[in-house]
């Protein structure tokens, strides 16, 4: 057992989002190993390039001692192992422990007694013990909390976000027993400024992670319902949000459309394991119904309006301008922007996309989607604001406007531009 952090040497397993913001700070106390099975991830990191932008060139290269490999037999160095692999759902929105599965055999045969394997990755409560750990204990021969132990520490980064950073959010840690609980938490609090939350077991620890976007999701579900209510009776909806907003504990939640790698996916690993304990949950599904049902709405709005401005929709342009699931961020993961595309698609409508942060190569990789660099003026019926990036802000309405014909419809699902300047607003 790891009784002094001096000998501590860590490995992260996964460098996405999560892992290699979480690897550079380590990386400036302990001896750090970034593993990827991504070879061209590992070897952009190498050259000193992030490519999801959340740490700068300078930032990797001032950390000595952060290392990069894709070889597995390198991983058999460190004594503590901590795993940042996605956990997504599958296409009948169950959860897919595929990466958290294959990572636990990879694990299981470099991990040595003494070892700890922290799992950050969003999971159901209990998914650690009962899925990851038996993976390990099969494969390593080890016996778990006797040879080799576990930790649970969920992951709160927000991708794009220069404010709240690994350092400065506060961590919540757990340990498979008391005293690696104690040595779990040690080992964090010793990067994390803000400081950690030692949870009574794993299983609470994992359930306050998945919790957390759970309750993001049902109140934006209710602030989407809402928006649907008021659009009826032809009521702005910002205009009431900022109007109850003026009382001290109304919650500041926006319509909006629901994507990336945690709000839209973490409520099914809940609702997963609560209906294999026998209980079917009804609010949590509700709101995501609600919430997975956005971008058929907002088509169904655009088509309407177009009708009403006598605009052609069958064979009509359209362009959306932003493709990323949140702004100034190249995130594409769970864009809920696609449900607009293959939306407008079945009106047979001609689909441009643009979008500054992400690449034409990924969004083809990802979606089967090509990206128009330079939209063409005067060209569109409908330009439907989807994201708010600062490039799409900075080009102001007038700039906008010039993108569409002289009948055409701009919609505004960020509240970016002014209600008076624009046709639509969700």
């Amino acid at each position: 057992m790891i009784s002094n952090l001096n000998d501590v040497k860590v490995a992260i397993i996964g460098l996405g989002y999560v892992g290699l913001p979480l690897a550079v700070e380590f990386g400036k106390k302990y001896q750090t190993l970034g593993f990827d099975i991504n070879k061209s991830r590992i070897t952009e990191l190498q050259q000193g390039t992030d490519s999801t932008l959340e740490v700068s060139d300078e930032e990797l290269a001032a950390t000595t001692n952060l290392s990069y490999s894709c070889e597995v037999a390198d991983l058999e160095s460190a004594n503590v192992y901590i795993v940042t692999v996605p956990t997504p759902i599958d296409e009948h929105k169950q959860p897919d422990l595929t990466p958290l599965i294959k990572a636990s055999e990879m694990l299981g045969k470099v991990v040595s007694k003494g070892d700890i394997i922290i799992y950050e990755s969003t999971v159901y409560p209990g998914a650690t013990e009962e899925a990851c750990i038996p993976v390990v204990e099969r494969v390593s021969g080890l016996v778990y909390n006797q040879d080799f132990f576990a930790g649970y520490s969920p992951e709160r980064i927000n991708p794009g976000d220069k404010e709240h950073r690994v350092t400065n959010i506060l961590k919540v840690t757990s340990g498979s027993t008391p005293e690696i609980a104690t040595v779990v938490d040690n080992l964090y609090r010793s990067i994390i400024i803000a400081g950690t939350h030692k949870a009574s077991s794993i299983k609470v620890a994992e359930a306050a992670k998945v919790i957390e976007n759970t309750q993001r999701d049902v109140n934006i579900a209710l602030i989407n319902e809402l928006s649907i209510i008021f659009n009826k009776l032809n009521i702005d909806t910002l205009e009431v949000l900022e109007a109850a907003g003026t009382k001290w504990n109304f919650l500041p939640f926006r319509p909006g459309l629901v994507g990336g790698h945690c709000i839209g996916v973490d409520p099914y690993y809940l609702t997963h394991k609560a209906q294999s304990v026998g209980y079917h949950p009804e609010m949590i599904l509700a709101g995501r119904r609600l919430n997975d049902g956005m971008g058929a709405y907002v088509v169904s709005q655009l088509v309407k309006h177009m009708l009403h401005k006598r605009i052609q929709v069958e064979g009509s342009n359209v362009l959306i301008m932003g493709l990323t699931f949140k702004e100034n961020c190249p995130d594409l993961r769970n864009t809920k922007i696609v449900d607009i595309v293959s939306e407008l698609k079945e009106y047979n409508i001609n689909v441009d996309i643009t979008d500054p942060w992400c690449s034409s190569e990924q969004a083809e990789h990802e979606y089967n989607l090509s990206l128009t660099d330079q939209p063409k003026v005067n060209h569109y019926d409908a330009v439907i604001l989807a994201v708010s990036h600062n490039e799409f802000k900075a080009m102001g309405v007038d700039n906008i406007r010039a993108l569409g014909k002289a009948n055409h419809v701009l919609y505004d699902l960020k509240y970016v531009l002014p209600k008076e300047s624009v046709d639509m607003r969700l």
